[in-house]
């Protein structure tokens, strides 16, 4: 089936109002899928003044079911801690030597943790990392201490999240092969912890709307009272 006519047909499936979230995530298991394993991504509309440096989202978080892949995972750390990085699933582990390594140009992996102690070394990879969205930051939770709990949590599945240019917060929330409640899970935590990040100075309503969607498929809306607990 050619992309053009799967996208109509999934389109036909499509109820154009806000489902409940059970409702909005058994539709888009519905649709016609491609021959990988499809993301189930989040899109978030919030109310924030994304153009105020003080109202911006970031953060990281470890879904209640994971995301369904391997994350690749370097982590900037002193000797004493390399190998006890690698050994937690870190598939590079140093400090200066790694740094010039990217420097160069290598960025073959998703996520850079680092050691406050090793931000001399990260510190001069922002133009490389900044773009991609991998520089390490204390707000993200990838500079941290406890460098080697860290490499286990991102190589099991936390994400990462920021906002972008217009406000909107994309995350991925798993496989679309996840049995449908760890789905439901994996929205309702994320969404639960982001109304915790609400900015101090925003004003007006935070989370606006609520997306999901997988890779290839139309958006779904969620109609967000159903999964926000007061």
């Amino acid at each position: 089936m050619t992309e053009s006519r799967r996208h109509g047909k999934n389109l036909e499936k499509r109820n154009a109002e806000a489902l409940p979230l059970d409702q909005a995530v058994q539709t888009i298991k519905s649709f016609q899928g491609t021959k990988f394993d499809e993301t189930v991504e989040i899109a978030v509309r919030t109310g924030i003044d994304p153009k105020n440096t003080t109202q911006s989202v970031r953060g990281s978080f470890s879904l209640p079911h994971g995301i369904g892949k391997k994350v690749r995972v370097v982590a900037f750390c002193d000797p004493a801690q390399e190998k006890l990085a690698l050994e937690a699933g870190a598939i590079a582990a140093g400090g200066e030597e790694l740094a010039k390594k990217i420097e160069g140009g290598w960025t073959e992996f998703d996520v850079a943790l680092a050691h406050p102690g090793m931000m001399r070394f990260v510190g001069k990879l922002g133009r490389v990392l900044g773009p991609q969205g991998k520089m390490p930051s204390p707000k993200s939770g990838t500079v941290t201490a406890n460098i080697v709990e860290a490499v286990r949590e991102f190589v099991a599945g936390k994400i990462e999240f920021r906002n972008e240019d217009t406000g909107i917060i994309h995350a991925s929330m798993g496989k679309k092969s996840f049995p449908a409640e760890h789905l439901v899970a994996n929205v309702n935590a994320f969404l639960d912890h982001l109304t915790t990040l609400r900015p101090h100075n925003a004003k007006g309503v935070f989370i606006r709307r609520v997306f999901l969607k997988c890779t290839m498929s139309p958006s779904v809306q969620i109609v967000y009272e159903s999964v926000h607990h007061d």
